[in-house]
């Protein structure tokens, strides 16, 4: 894949603790799965209706995965696509920009860094 950046949909706790930690080791079932999950730009709307559906307060990180390195694997996943895993902690260092997850007047996800 060509993508060098992804996002990361995180619970307001959660990327409180990113930024106070300085690192993210995963959400419940990122550590169930063994890896972060991650979503391209096209991604990140889907991923948020479909596993955050009703759910306030949430946050979004933009993540350059070139930081990452070998760390980083794309996978198929949902519908036969590939998306981006995490097979490390993610530091806070590799984060190029986060904020609340709002969508726009037309409902649609508004990126961090757009």
């Amino acid at each position: 894949m060509t993508e060098t950046v992804a996002y990361k949909i995180l619970t307001g706790e959660q990327l409180d603790r990113l930024l106070s930690d300085g690192t993210f080791t995963g959400a419940p079932i990122d550590l169930a799965d063994g890896y972060i999950h991650m979503s391209t730009a096209e991604q990140a709307q889907e991923t948020l209706d479909k596993h955050f559906a009703g759910q306030s307060g949430l946050g979004i990180a933009a993540v350059d995965l070139t930081v990452l390195g070998d760390a980083v694997k794309w996978e198929v996943s949902r519908g036969g696509a590939l998306f981006p895993h995490i097979y490390a902690d993610l530091p806070l260092s590799a984060v190029i920009a986060h904020g609340p997850a709002e969508r726009d007047a037309a409902g649609k996800l508004i990126l961090p860094g757009d």
